[in-house]
């Protein structure tokens, strides 16, 4: 497994995308959902995007929705990749995936069975937390042995939901994920990063993967 990432989602400014990469990011995600109280403009996104070194990815996260108009969206604001929660079937994520880095999310409600992810052969998979009525950003943790069993039907594994710098280093050790996504564990407010708790949360990260890395070489 390579370098574990680390995607910081529901940016809506420049100086906070920025200061996210500077401090160790790699996967930016910029909200696209018009309900969510992160939602930003496409163009908005567009200016984000512009200011970010090239070698950045940063994804678009839509909630329901035709490849039609996401395709429009991601274009205008020029993210690299969608991430999409909501009812999306395999044949629009293969559309998609022509064109841009597929995420598709999956929440480990009491019906999710891990196998459920390998309908979508096409895309990257994030696990997060259910919650009824919002899609991110909850603060709530997922079902850590649910993930792990996802990686077997997986190519690579994003685990979300209530992620801060308390408690990555126990969700690493238990999942095994390819990178971590926060959002709500490193704020002020929705929306508004905290700087200084993202430079906790990147260097909790590293600590654990330093951990785990060492743990295997035994």
């Amino acid at each position: 497994m390579g370098p574990l990432q680390i995607k910081i989602c529901g940016i809506t400014n420049p100086t906070d995308a920025k200061a996210c990469v500077d401090m160790g990011a790699h996967l930016i995600g910029l909200n696209f959902y018009p309900r969510s109280p992160r939602y930003i403009e496409p163009s908005v996104g567009r200016q984000i995007v512009d200011t970010l070194p090239a070698d950045v990815d940063t994804v678009g996260v839509f909630v329901d929705g035709n490849a039609g108009e996401i395709r429009g969206t991601a274009k205008s604001a020029r993210v690299r990749s969608v991430q999409l929660h909501g009812n999306f079937s395999p044949e629009t994520a293969r559309e998609l995936a022509s064109e841009f880095r597929v995420i598709r999310v999956f929440s480990t409600h009491a019906r999710f069975r891990p196998d459920d992810v390998s309908v979508f052969p096409d895309c990257d998979v994030l696990i997060d937390a259910h919650h009824p009525d919002l899609r991110g950003g909850t603060g709530q943790t997922c079902d850590w042995s649910a993930a792990h069993a996802t990686l077997a039907f997986v190519r690579f594994l994003i685990l979300s939901g209530g992620l801060n710098a308390q408690n990555v280093g126990r969700a690493i050790a238990a999942v095994m994920p390819n990178a971590v996504d926060v959002c709500s564990g490193v704020e002020h407010a929705p929306g508004v990063k905290d700087h200084r708790a993202v430079k906790n949360f990147v260097a909790a990260v590293r600590k654990a993967e330093h951990l785990t890395d060492a743990s295997s070489a035994r």
